[in-house]
């Protein structure tokens, strides 16, 4: 996957392969040790809150394991489970 800059992926929208909106990026966590990506954290829209096998933070974002990621062109592109 060629470099992308974390300052591009703000504000894009995390649409599931399936084509489903899942809301907004909102940031990303990352391995402190390693600084290896770990989730994607997504401003869910009010239909995906009830409907995403995702965990979430405990503040009502959703956790998208960066694994989960297909693509990052208009909006980022992920594998649901």
């Amino acid at each position: 996957m060629p470099q992308i800059l974390a300052e591009n992926l703000s504000g894009k929208a995390v649409t599931g392969a399936d084509g489903a909106e899942l809301g907004m990026l909102y940031n990303i966590t990352m391995d402190g040790a390693t600084g290896s990506l770990r989730n994607l954290v997504v401003e869910p829209n009010e239909v995906t809150e009830r409907e995403t096998d995702f965990d979430d933070d405990g503040d009502g974002h959703l956790l998208v394991p960066v694994g989960n990621v297909q693509a990052v062109k208009d909006h980022i592109i992920i594998r649901r489970e």
